[in-house]
């Protein structure tokens, strides 16, 4: 039932950038009863993987959270309320929340001129995390699919098309925290990746050419690998450009 609560608090949220309902003040959106970072960080113990919380600052928490208009109540409030963001297997995965030193962006931030363009307008989907080859998460409110609103999709790098994960935004993240990410990444990890990984910003990307979605590009340990602005690599696979 905490679920799907948390599921419908957050479809509400991105359908609530349509409306021109005053803005959520701060004590309206955060919420000491049935916090969602209690559900969180349980998530957290339990996790099969490394994840490393990144620590926030309370003035950029705020900030994040008053942008989002998303209660603390539901996971995603929890991430952008209680962190600067989380990191997954030495940061190869990147899940947004209010921002830090070591992850630059927050979610808001990072989605405003890619899925809505002004401040209290929605967003055709929501990028809520990504990965160091620019690899990007989004859930999708309409833009992506038809159908299953509400859920994650995947922009692979080597396919360029948004794959669907039929997953919300709770799964998603037990997904990242439990799930084989071996296996999900499986041709797309080269030999000696934890080192590099653990070197790349938390605004930056890994750009491969031969592009991966080439036959060329199929072998990632035979490709030229280079760090470059994680943005960069948005413009590029999404096709969208400034």
């Amino acid at each position: 039932m905490k679920h799907l609560l948390c599921y419908a608090l957050l479809f509400i949220s991105l359908q609530g950038f349509a409306q021109t309902l005053p803005k959520r003040t701060l004590k309206e959106l955060v919420t000491v009863k049935e916090p969602g970072w209690d559900l969180v960080s349980a998530w957290v113990k339990r996790a099969k993987n490394k994840v490393e919380v990144l620590p926030k600052t309370q003035a950029s928490a705020e900030a994040a959270l008053l942008q989002a208009q998303v209660t603390t109540r539901s996971p995603m409030g929890a991430v952008i309320y209680e962190t600067g963001g989380i990191l997954v297997d030495d940061g190869w995965i990147r899940i947004l929340g209010s921002g830090s030193s070591r992850l630059p962006r927050s979610l808001m931030a990072w989605n405003k001129g890619k899925s809505y363009l002004q401040e209290g307008t929605q967003p055709s989907f929501l990028l809520i995390a990504d990965d160091v080859l620019g690899g990007f998460f989004a859930i999708n409110a309409g833009a992506i699919s038809e159908t299953q609103i509400g859920k994650i999709f995947y922009l692979s790098p080597d396919t360029l098309q948004w794959e669907p994960t039929e997953l919300g935004y709770s799964e998603f993240l037990q997904f990242c925290f439990s799930a084989n990410l071996a296996g999900f990444y499986a041709g797309m990890r080269w030999k000696g990746w934890e080192a590099d990984v653990k070197k790349l910003a938390g605004d930056r990307g890994i750009h491969c050419y031969p592009y991966l979605w080439t036959s060329e590009g199929k072998d990632i340990n035979k490709v030229s690998r280079k760090d470059v602005p994680i943005e960069e690599l948005w413009l590029l696979y999404s096709g969208q450009k400034k």
